[in-house]
C-alpha cells in the first residue's frame, strides 16, 4: 500500500518517511523508533549516541569546502500523535501507518499520518545519507516526547550540541518562517463523587457526538471548530431536568481538539428527554453547519441499565464548571497581527466510577497572559469543588528579528519563489524556546512543508510543498554564514 509513496520525489525523503512510518512511535513509547534512528546513524558510520533522556544525536562532518561555515543543528521530534477514527480498526503498537496518495496529498487510512514531525525526521535522514548535498558540520538532533510534554527538549543538557545555528523542521506552512512560538501548561481538574444506585423504573440512553474535524489545539484553535466536550456539555445542560449522568468520555489528547464524546445517561421522563434532545441537536447542527458539516449527534437506547449515576448536586456543579471554563481563543496578540496570543483547549473529560477528570492545555506567547488564563480556569473549577494541578509547564520562544539565519532564509525564499515569506510566530509549542534555555546563544529558525489537519485522522502532507521545502533546505545549507 505504501509503495506509491516510495515513488514520490524527492525519492530519498519519501522512502525514509515510509520506513519511519512502519515503526510505532507514540509519545512516551519511543523505544522502537529510538533504536531505528540509532541503527540508521550507525549504518552510515556516523557518530551516533543517546543523551540522558534518550534523545538521539547523529553527527556528520562538513562536506569539502564547507568547513569554514558555522555548524548547524538539524532538529525534529521522533514521536507522533496517535489518533484514529472511532470506526477504524488499527493497533498503533503493532501496525505501521497505512498511507496512500490522493492527488497532491499523502494521507493515512483512518489514522493520523505522522507527517508531524515525521517529514522533518525523514528530511534529516536524507541529508545525513546524502553524498552530494553540500552542508556545514551537522548535529542531527532527534528529540523524544514533543507532543505530550516536550520532556526530550527539557532534558537536553547544555554543551552536548556543537552547532551555532538550529534549523527546526516543524513548521506546517511552506511559506512561513517561524521566529517564535507559544509556551504552554497542562491544567488538570479532578473531583471525587459518591456514585448513587440507579433508580428503578428508569431507562438509559447513550448520547454520541461524532464526526467533528478536530485538529491541532494550537495552530487551529482560531478556526472556531466545534469542541466535542463543549458540545456534549450543552446537550447535557439542555436535557438536565430529565436525565442523570452515569458515565462520560470525551476527547483523548491535550494537544488535539476533541472530535468525539460519548455519555451514558439514565432517563426519568423519556418524552421530555427526547423533546429536549431534538431541540438542542437541531440548534447545534444549525449553529456549526458552515464549519462542521460532518458532525453527528445521536442517541441510542441501552439494553442494560447502568448500575450507578452521579448525584444531582454534583451533576449541576460539573455541568456549570465545564460551561464556565473557557475554551478556544482567550486573547489575540496586540503586538503581532492575526496571532493568537493565549488560548485553552478543554481536551479530555472522564466521568466514571466516582471520579471526574477534566484535562486542559493552556497556551500563550506571553507568560503573564498564560497565568491569567490558568487563574481563570482554576477559579471556575475550584468554585465547583474540583482540585486543580498544573504540570508540563514550558516556555515560549521570543522572536529575534535581527537573527542572521532569518536574513538568509528570508532572502533565499524571495529569490527562489518570487515573493516574500511570511515571517511569523505561531500559536503552537515548538521546542526552540526550551532548547534555548540551555543554548541561549544559538540562532534558531523553524520552517517546513505544508501539513494540514495535524493531530487528527484528517492529517495530510502536500507532495509539491515537500518538494519545494526540500529545494529550499538544500539552498539554505549552502548559504550558512561563515564562522
Amino acid at each position: 500500500m505504501n509503495e506509491s509513496i516510495r515513488n514520490l520525489e524527492p525519492i530519498r525523503l519519501w522512502n525514509n518517511f515510509a520506513d519511519l512510518n512502519a515503526v510505532p512511535r507514540a509519545s512516551k513509547k519511543e523505544e522502537q523508533v529510538i533504536e531505528f534512528i540509532k541503527n540508521f546513524g550507525n549504518h552510515l558510520g556516523l557518530e551516533t549516541f543517546e543523551d540522558d533522556v534518550r534523545n538521539v544525536i547523529i553527527r556528520k562532518p562538513a562536506t569539502p569546502g564547507m568547513e569554514n561555515r558555522k555548524g548547524i543543528v538539524l532538529q525534529s521530534h521522533l514521536d507522533m500523535v496517535h489518533q484514529k477514527n472511532n470506526d477504524t480498526v488499527f493497533d498503533f503498537a503493532t501496525q505501521g501507518i497505512e498511507m496512500f496518495v490522493d492527488g497532491d496529498w499523502v494521507k493515512a487510512r483512518g489514522t493520523t499520518l505522522g507527517a508531524d514531525n515525521g517529514l522533518g525526521v525523514a528530511t534529516i535522514m536524507a541529508i545525513l545519507e546524502s553524498k552530494e548535498i553540500a552542508h556545514p558540520a551537522i548535529d542531527a538532533l532527534f528529540t523524544i516526547d514533543e507532543e505530550t510534554g516536550m520532556t526530550g527538549a527539557m532534558g537536553l543538557k547544555g554543551g552536548l550540541l556543537k552547532g551555532e545555528i538550529l534549523l527546526n523542521l516543524d513548521t506546517e506552512e511552506d511559506d512561513e518562517i517561524g521566529v517564535g512560538c507559544a509556551g504552554g501548561v497542562d491544567v488538570t481538574a479532578s473531583k471525587s463523587y459518591s456514585p448513587q444506585s440507579t433508580p428503578e423504573n428508569t431507562i438509559a440512553y447513550q448520547i454520541s457526538v461524532k464526526g467533528l474535524q478536530g485538529g491541532h489545539s494550537g495552530m487551529e484553535i482560531h478556526l472556531g471548530l466545534a469542541n466535542a466536550n463543549k458540545i456534549m456539555n450543552r446537550i447535557l445542560i439542555a436535557t438536565n431536568d430529565c436525565c442523570s449522568i452515569s458515565s462520560l468520555l470525551g476527547g483523548s489528547l491535550r494537544n488535539a481538539i476533541p472530535r468525539e464524546s460519548n455519555a451514558q445517561v439514565v432517563i426519568v421522563n423519556e418524552t421530555n428527554f427526547i423533546t429536549a434532545f431534538e431541540k438542542i441537536k437541531a440548534d447545534l447542527l444549525d449553529e456549526y453547519q458552515p464549519i462542521e458539516s460532518e458532525m453527528t449527534i445521536s442517541i441510542e437506547k441501552l439494553h442494560e441499565l447502568p448500575k450507578t449515576i452521579i448525584s444531582n448536586e454534583c451533576q449541576q456543579l460539573f455541568l456549570k464548571a465545564v460551561a464556565g471554563a473557557h475554551n478556544g481563543v482567550f486573547r489575540m496578540s496586540p503586538a503581532i497581527a492575526d496571532l493568537v496570543e493565549t488560548s485553552n483547549n478543554i481536551a479530555k473529560i472522564i466521568l466514571e466510577e466516582g471520579q471526574i477528570k477534566i484535562e486542559c492545555l493552556t497556551r500563550s506567547s506571553v507568560e503573564s497572559s498564560k497565568e491569567h488564563m490558568v487563574n481563570s480556569l482554576k477559579s471556575v473549577f475550584k468554585l465547583a469543588g474540583f482540585s486543580v494541578v498544573l504540570s508540563g509547564d514550558y516556555p515560549g520562544w521570543a522572536p529575534n528579528m535581527d537573527s542572521a539565519i532569518l536574513k538568509v532564509l528570508d532572502s533565499l525564499y524571495e529569490k527562489m519563489n518570487g515573493e516574500k515569506a511570511h515571517v511569523a510566530a505561531c500559536h503552537a509549542g515548538l521546542e526552540c524556546g526550551i532548547l534555548g534555555t540551555n543554548y541561549p546563544k544559538m540562532d534558531m529558525i523553524s520552517f517546513g512543508p505544508t501539513i494540514k489537519g495535524a493531530h487528527s485522522p484528517d492529517e495530510r502532507a502536500c507532495i509539491s510543498s515537500t518538494q519545494k521545502f526540500w529545494s529550499f533546505l538544500k539552498e539554505i545549507l549552502k548559504e550558512i554564514p561563515l564562522k
